[in-house]
């Protein structure tokens, strides 16, 4: 990924970063720095907090990076599924209801999630909900679009 931009983020930015983390999934972000990072050739950008690309801009909206979820776990708007799932997920695909084991009923479709593991409690991907939480556990179809996973180039991006 090659790096377009990279700027220091005013505090009203931050703020609004540290309001919609803490509002959404319950995470609260104390850093020193906070640097926005654009792509030119991607899509993506990212916020690099402390260094580490730990936020991400999707669609606009601030969201937690794999790495972001791991180092700040959510408290809410979690999906967990089981240790079956666990390949499928890592290579980017969708989340499916017979692997969810469970799910946060404040969770509306539409609203972007954090995906873990059941076993480890690892953040395995990012997602948007195609569904409401309390619809998500049962016996067939997607439920989850995949947006960011483990070993996706924004999970290997590294400045």
């Amino acid at each position: 990924m090659e790096v377009k931009s990279r700027h220091h983020l005013r505090s009203d930015e931050v703020g609004s970063i540290t309001d919609a983390l803490s509002a959404n999934l319950g995470v609260e972000l104390d850093a020193d720095s906070f640097e926005k990072v654009e792509f030119a050739d991607s899509d993506w950008d990212v916020v690099l907090v402390d260094g580490d690309p730990l936020v991400l801009y999707i669609d606009e909206e601030p969201f937690l990076t794999v790495q972001g979820a791991n180092a700040h776990p959510p408290q809410k708007h979690v999906v967990t599924v089981d240790a079956g799932a666990i390949s499928f997920v890592s290579d980017g695909a969708d989340i499916m209801r017979p692997g969810i084991t469970e799910a946060d009923a404040d969770i509306s479709e539409g609203d972007l999630v954090a995906i873990n593991e059941e076993t480890h409690g690892k953040f395995l991907a990012v997602g948007r909900a195609m569904t409401d939480g309390d619809d998500m556990v049962g016996e067939s179809g997607k439920v989850v679009q995949s947006i960011h996973h483990v070993g996706d180039e924004l999970f290997e991006f590294s400045i």
